[in-house]
């Protein structure tokens, strides 16, 4: 499937400008030279073609407009140094990394929730990223893999939201627990295609780092103990499921999810389940945005304290509360921040 990208004809019309300019000026003249932008480390032989939840897509050369639709994919790409080729982010739950203020202000944010197609195409993209399936659904979505490719468009999928060609939140149910390796893949991937192996590398070779202190600092704490992870609502809560995110934090950590038998990543919830699961800990969505009630960490311990329900489960009587961005509670780079979370709290106990 080999594209003809916005980025490449204008690369094309470059070459062509270059060629004619050599032949008016004649051979004996020194021609000044820039770099482009799409140089990377040399490491990455174009075409490239990848497999991608499904999807065979071909780059003809790194991409130089990208639109990324989910928090999660921003953060890979601005952690490897990418905002240069960004035009536009969208879907955030909580703000940037701080390491990362000074790169992502240089992004357009298009929308704080999911864009329209419309408002994707404004920007002018060769490339689109996400975290979630959802965003390629062709009901409700932004627009589907097939639309963006009629377009010459190449799209990426985090390899967090599928098992094959099944995306998790395009509709699908897991099988099988997230691991950690998930993400790694998911910054070696973006990295070739952009040719910038070498920080990809550093990126993983640090996230490890972080992660195997924070496991040092857990060492047995955490065995024994249960835990459930509230993402938000008050009125029908979302807890997470066994096999998503929360099975890395498990994992890593030796915390038991109290919902470790729900397939689903974030199964709607009644607080009549968490009463009668009772768990020692609840890990609580800490969420910049205000779309649903209890987005806001204040609004949950305000809840759990007053509900007639919850105010007798054991983790809530003893304010046993780990609060956590919604970046950390999806997949992505911010896990080794929520393990560290996680180490905190129990080097307290």
């Amino acid at each position: 499937m080999l594209k003809l990208s916005h980025a490449k004809t204008v690369g094309m019309a470059t070459a062509l400008a270059l060629v004619l300019t050599l032949s008016a000026c004649g051979a004996s003249e020194e021609v000044a030279t820039t770099e482009t932008a799409s140089s990377g480390e040399g490491a990455t032989q174009y075409p490239l073609t990848i497999e991608n939840c499904g999807e065979e897509v071909t780059f003809d050369q790194a991409p130089q407009r990208v639109v990324s639709l989910d928090q999660g994919t921003t953060e890979i790409l601005l952690s490897l140094g990418l905002e240069d080729k960004m035009v536009g982010t969208a879907s955030w739950t909580d703000p940037v990394l701080p390491e990362l203020e000074s790169a992502n202000e240089k992004v357009k944010r298009l929308s704080d929730n999911a864009p329209t197609y419309e408002v994707v195409l404004d920007t002018d993209p060769d490339f689109i990223t996400a975290s979630f399936g959802r965003h390629y659904k062709a009901e409700g979505g932004v627009a589907t893999r097939e639309r963006f490719a009629e377009t010459n468009i190449n799209s990426f999928l985090s390899a967090t939201d599928c098992e094959g060609s099944m995306s998790i939140n395009g509709g699908g149910t897991r099988t099988k627990p997230l691991t950690v390796d998930k993400v790694y893949e998911d910054i070696e991937t973006l990295a070739k295609i952009f040719d910038v192996q070498d920080r990809g590398d550093k990126l993983i070779t640090e996230l490890k780092t972080e992660v195997a202190s924070a496991q040092d600092r857990i060492g047995k704490a955490g065995d024994g103990k249960t835990v459930a992870y509230w993402f938000a609502d008050t009125k029908t809560p979302y807890f997470a499921g066994g096999l998503g995110n929360a099975a890395i934090y498990s994992d890593n950590s030796g915390l038991k999810n109290v919902y470790a038998d729900v397939k689903d990543d974030w199964p709607a919830g009644t607080w009549e389940g968490l009463v009668e699961k009772n768990p020692d800990i609840l890990v609580l969505g800490d969420l910049s945005r205000n779309r649903l009630p209890g987005d806001k960490l204040a609004d949950k311990k305000e809840f759990l304290a007053s509900d007639p329900l919850t105010k007798n489960v054991k983790a809530v009587e003893d304010k046993a509360y780990i609060p956590m961005h919604g970046a950390e509670l999806n997949p992505s780079i911010r896990f080794a921040d929520g393990l560290n979370k996680i180490a905190d709290y129990l080097e307290k106990k």
